[in-house]
């Protein structure tokens, strides 16, 4: 985390605010800034989907919405089901934890917290979600590519369609960048193409105008006229 770059969004829902207060507490000792909270399963998912979270820490047993609930509603939900989830349980409570993590969540936080535990699964859950991030954004930037190749088939590809992709230091990035030169070459090609089939077109009307013309004026008839003419003019000068 920088000044330049926000750190990760944190959402904690329990339905006890001493719990509430003690885990924000020691997240912000950790350096994290953005802790938001919730009371319970329904307003979590609120604010799940009035904001991206990078993590959730949630509470197994709660009114209203239980935590199994509403995990089931953020991986039934395409916007939340990449969400990285840390099931909150005490330790009696075991069982309804594997169920969680049958569920999908990344891992569980046992009360009363453990400092060192708190910080080494936040930690590890924020370090998969950037991985997953960064794979989703490889796999979208991939399909970017595809589809410039497809538009450019088309002769729809728009300069500037891969600034984003092209920015980007590996192997895609390179390989974007070659693919926008090669389009831009491609492009000229074309045009420089279409303006000699032009000049081409305009070459091939005016040598049929001139054919034509030629056809006409080497006609018996019009070789009569042209004769008729001149004698009238050889009249008129005498």
């Amino acid at each position: 985390m920088t000044a330049d770059t926000p750190g990760p969004a944190l959402l904690v829902v329990d339905d006890n605010e001493d719990n509430r207060y003690t885990l924000v507490q020691r997240l912000r000792r950790l350096g994290y800034t953005d802790v938001a909270t919730a009371v319970d399963g329904r307003e979590a998912l609120a604010q799940l989907g009035a904001r991206p979270f990078d993590l959730v820490l949630l509470d197994v047993m709660m009114p209203e919405l239980n935590g199994h609930e509403v995990l089931e509603r953020m991986r039934a939900d395409e916007r939340l089901r990449h969400v990285p989830v840390i099931m909150i349980s005490a330790l009696d409570q075991v069982d309804s934890v594997v169920r969680c993590i049958e569920l999908g969540a990344e891992d569980y936080l046992p009360k009363p917290f453990n400092p060192v535990i708190l910080k080494a699964r936040v930690t590890t859950c924020l370090e998969k979600k950037l991985l997953r991030d960064q794979e989703l954004r490889y796999l979208e930037d991939v399909a970017r590519v595809t589809s410039a190749a497809a538009a450019v088939e088309g002769a729809r590809f728009e300069a500037g369609a891969l600034a984003d992709v092209e920015r980007r230091e590996d192997a895609l990035g390179r390989l974007a960048r070659v693919f926008v030169r090669m389009a831009g070459e491609v492009a000229a090609r074309e045009a420089r193409l279409r303006q000699e089939i032009r000049t081409l077109r305009i070459e091939i009307d005016e040598a049929q105008k001139a054919r034509q013309v030629s056809e006409i004026t080497e006609t018996e008839y019009f070789q009569t006229l042209r004769q008729k003419a001149r004698a009238l003019r050889e009249r008129g000068s005498r």
